[in-house]
């Protein structure tokens, strides 16, 4: 399930990246939550209440047991390994929100041999879901005259 999510007709976006100090490098190790499609853009890193997210990381040598995502408004489970096609990502999971999860930023942390890398992604608002006492409902006959 993560990989249909996460596969799509990906444009790849920037992902959080951590970058070693010293002037070495940058780590080859990312981290981001969902992946912008062709169809739907400005995904990455933000929570999309009703829909399937996943956590992805480009962790080299990703191998079960040894790759785990953190959060602490987010559960993982469905861990899968690639690499995958269209995604710069070598393991996957699905990620729910907590419930009660106010709005706002979190962190989203992958651990890859040992070494913990870390994005930050947004929580929107919950929409209002149900309809006020007396509303009109489209449909019951309310609206007849």
């Amino acid at each position: 399930m993560a990989v249909a999510a996460a596969i799509g007709s990906a444009a790849v976006a920037g992902p959080a990246v951590a970058a070693a100090s010293g002037g070495q490098p940058p780590d080859p190790v990312t981290v981001q939550l969902n992946q912008d499609t062709v169809a739907l853009h400005g995904m990455v890193d933000h929570y999309q209440r009703g829909d399937t997210n996943v956590a992805l990381a480009d962790c080299p040598g990703a191998k079960p047991g040894a790759v785990t995502f953190s959060s602490p408004v987010l559960k993982f489970s469905g861990y899968d390994f690639g690499p995958f096609i269209g995604v710069k990502a070598t393991v996957s999971a699905d990620a729910e929100l907590v419930p009660g999860t106010a709005a706002g930023q979190y962190p989203l942390t992958v651990t890859c041999s040992g070494k913990p890398y870390t994005a930050t992604f947004s929580v929107p608002a919950a929409q209002v879901t149900q309809v006020p006492a007396g509303g009109a409902k489209a449909g019951d006959g309310s609206l007849a005259e």
